[in-house]
């Protein structure tokens, strides 16, 4: 008699676009998180270029956003994840320092009160799927989520018009 180990179940792996794990994390955070998407006129590479651009395009894109300055340059091109941290300031009393997962395709941005992503993903040749996430991390986020609204407008509108722009000048 031989001792042969015993083979390993196969697990199902779930692998998600980035789109998709935003969408989940939307779902699963504590507090209040508002989530949108959209299918941008444009080729991945030109989305991400934009959306990557921290500190040139953030401000000019989401309504509370003033200033972000990032510890480093966030890399260009095609990197693995890279982790960085950002000081944002925005139009209100929003001044925090900010963890960031950034990678192609996914950013992922937390402060100790407020969570936000955006993720995109090639849709066609000349088309991309993005998402766009913000939400409050504090109890009674949920409450409050719904007066704000009128203040955050969308920001979804705001980068597509921003893209538009930016394809204009080229």
């Amino acid at each position: 008699m031989t001792d042969s180990p015993t083979p390993m179940p196969q697990w199902p792996v779930a692998d998600f676009d980035p789109v998709r794990r935003l969408h989940v994390i939307a779902a699963t955070a504590p507090g209040a998180a508002r989530i949108g998407e959209t299918v941008l006129g444009a080729p991945f590479e030109r989305v991400w270029a934009l959306a990557q651009d921290l500190e040139r395009t953030m401000p000019l894109w989401i309504p509370d956003v003033r200033t972000v300055r990032l510890d480093r340059p966030a890399p260009s091109g095609s990197l693995p994840t890279t982790s960085l941290r950002a000081r944002i300031h925005g139009h209100t009393r929003l001044r925090a320092t900010f963890g960031i997962d950034l990678a192609p395709g996914w950013c992922l941005m937390q402060s100790r009160l407020v969570l936000g992503g955006m993720a995109a993903r090639p849709e066609t040749d000349r088309t991309t799927r993005f998402a766009f996430l913000g939400g409050l991390r504090f109890p009674g986020a949920r409450l409050l989520a719904p007066a704000l609204r009128p203040f955050t407008g969308d920001p979804l509108a705001r980068f597509a018009a921003l893209l538009e722009e930016e394809q204009d000048e080229e």
